[in-house]
């Protein structure tokens, strides 16, 4: 039951609530999802909460090769023979009153989506939560020198309106479902309304994207309605993209390509296509979504 894996560390009187989740894994590239929620509650200073009991939800042992496996277990860190760490995963409420708002930050569960799902709507309810908005992001052929691209999918239909005010287009998609569109499709069901936001990211850069992060957090901080101190944030995304078509610059195959996407961008010109830039890019091991 939610009430055996949910625990509650602080309460808190929340009118209207909203709460904001992040989750790694699937459509976390780039640490759009958990770096986001990383830096809000940094920026917020907001304690933690509550947490879910990881036990039950994961799979640590997986048969297959050294690479799979990877995926599952939890990561440890050993320094001159001393187990120093063994992580385990962690769903983690972290709390921000001033701003009726508390920030998940978790990994998607491999089991038990029901009781998963069931403690998350058990804590709007402990919190009056009414709001749910998830963040994540998507491999697109978008190119890093403008802003991603946001699609979203909501509960009902009356959030439509309100999200396309922001510029956010909504989501035509039928494939493999997250625990983020089984909370959705729940949501009414459980008295909340619950908004998933992607952003669509450059395929071509791996690994932290810190000027994502910048535009997702802006996004984000006018959505919600929170005073945010950005600037830094925007300098370190700034000077990322400065390198970044640095070392682009060198690889001229690549730049032509990336100049192709930018002129589609400016005319909003949404190809999915870009067959040559598609193949390129599954040269270099790099999968578009």
């Amino acid at each position: 039951m939610a009430s055996d894996k949910l625990r509650i560390h602080k309460r808190a009187k929340l009118v209207d609530g909203r709460l904001l989740m992040g989750f790694s894994g699937w459509m976390d590239g780039g640490n759009i999802s958990t770096g986001t929620i990383k830096f809000l509650a940094e920026q917020l200073d907001a304690p933690k909460a509550a947490e879910i009991d990881p036990e039950g939800f994961y799979i640590y042992n997986f048969p297959g090769t050294m690479e799979i496996t990877a995926m599952f277990r939890p990561h440890a860190r050993i320094r001159d023979g001393i187990v120093r760490s063994c992580e385990m995963p962690s769903n983690t409420f972290f709390v921000n009153e001033d701003n009726n708002l508390i920030l998940f930050a978790g990994k998607e569960p491999n089991l038990g989506w029901a009781e998963f799902t069931d403690c998350i709507f058990s804590l709007c309810r402990q919190f009056e939560v009414k709001t749910i908005y998830f963040i994540g992001s998507v491999a697109g052929l978008v190119p890093h020198t403008r802003q991603p691209r946001f699609t979203c999918s909501v509960s009902n239909e009356g959030l439509k309106e309100t999200m396309s005010r922001y510029g956010v287009r909504m989501s035509n998609y039928e494939g493999p479902a997250s625990i983020v569109t089984h909370l959705t499709a729940m949501a009414g069901q459980n008295g909340v309304s619950m908004v998933a936001l992607v952003a669509e990211i450059p395929a071509y850069v791996q690994g932290h994207n810190p000027g994502c992060i910048s535009a997702v957090a802006k996004l984000l901080s006018n959505i919600l309605g929170l005073h945010l101190d950005l600037e830094r944030l925007k300098n370190t995304g700034e000077e990322f993209e400065r390198k970044l078509s640095e070392i682009i610059a060198e690889q001229p195959e690549l730049a032509t390509h990336i100049g192709k996407l930018e002129e589609d961008y400016d005319n909003d010109v949404f190809d999915t296509e870009m067959g040559d830039l598609k193949e390129w890019l599954q040269q270099q091991g790099i999968r578009v979504d």
